[in-house]
């Protein structure tokens, strides 16, 4: 089935969206690394079964397996790593707020990597995102005894895995014009899953899935088809047939999505501080997007 570009950018949009919401449902019953790993498992076989029936190769030449395993090893293993670690102490809520600083992370990047003008309006964009990431983070109590609150330290790695993602964005982008985005994806995937493996095996993961209850196998089943496996798809699908400043624009509702699903299923606290971050940060990520200079 072909969405159109759009449609396909949305739908990949609310499914990350609502990622944060499953992820926290799915920890409260089973470990990190079991989830992230039994996540990326089915999203991974997806993938391939996908590369697979479209006729390509699902096995990369080799001459690109170093460049996959450094995909897989930034995006899925460190990335995920911090993102279930993280929302593990804090609220989903929290993290979708700050995922928002993707965007200003990714322009750094560029201005270093490429060396594209950084003009005034970014600058005032970059702090104005790190003042809303503040905001949310401290919940407006600035103090050294914030730092020692474990949710704290879930808003921290929910922010390096911000940056964690641009720096995969950026490494990976070569790797995925020459293969292609679908290809590419499920070949960064499979490597980092396997990376995952070892530490599932460790803590003997698979004793945890059989205590799953109901909500808590729809929430890994939901995280590893749709998110990792659909919303992928979608998503690259879409970028093969419309510019990426045009599917960018969408990314600015995912906190939004995760903000409402959080409040409707987890029935999560709302402050208006961490409102006021939040769109504190959308705002500057926004202001940056459309600067000219």
């Amino acid at each position: 089935m072909t969405f159109p570009p759009r449609l396909g950018v949305l739908l990949a949009v609310v499914l990350w969206g609502v990622s944060f919401v499953a992820t926290k449902a799915a920890l409260a019953e089973i470990s990190p690394v079991t989830l992230i790993f039994t996540r990326f498992l089915l999203g991974s076989v997806l993938l391939v079964a996908i590369v697979w029936l479209r006729g390509a190769s699902p096995i990369p030449p080799r001459d690109a397996l170093p460049a996959l395993a450094l995909m897989g090893f930034v995006g899925i293993f460190v990335h995920q790593l911090l993102q279930a670690y993280g929302l593990s102490l804090t609220t989903a809520t929290h993290a979708g707020w700050l995922i928002g600083l993707t965007p200003i992370w990714s322009a750094v990047l560029a201005a270093i990597a490429l060396r594209e003008r950084f003009g005034a309006i970014k600058i005032l964009g970059l702090l104005g995102g790190f003042t809303g990431a503040l905001l949310v983070v401290t919940r407006g109590e600035i103090g050294a005894s914030v730092l020692t609150m474990p949710s704290t330290r879930g808003d921290l790695l929910i922010l390096i895995s911000t940056f964690n993602w641009a720096l995969y964005s950026t490494i990976g982008h070569r790797t995925i014009r020459r293969l292609g985005p679908t290809r590419a994806t499920a070949g960064g995937m499979v490597l980092g899953t396997l990376m995952l493996a070892p530490l599932f095996v460790i803590r003997a993961g698979w004793r945890e899935l059989p205590h799953l209850s109901g909500t808590g196998t729809l929430a890994v089943l939901f995280l590893g088809i749709c998110c990792s496996g659909l919303g992928y798809l979608f998503w690259y699908g879409a970028l093969e047939r419309i510019e990426v400043s045009r599917a960018a624009v969408f990314l600015y509702l995912e906190p939004l999505v995760t903000f409402v699903a959080a409040l409707i299923l987890l029935h999560e606290p709302v402050r208006p501080i961490t409102i006021a971050g939040g769109i504190i940060v959308l705002l500057s990520v926004v202001a940056m997007q459309y600067a000219k200079e």
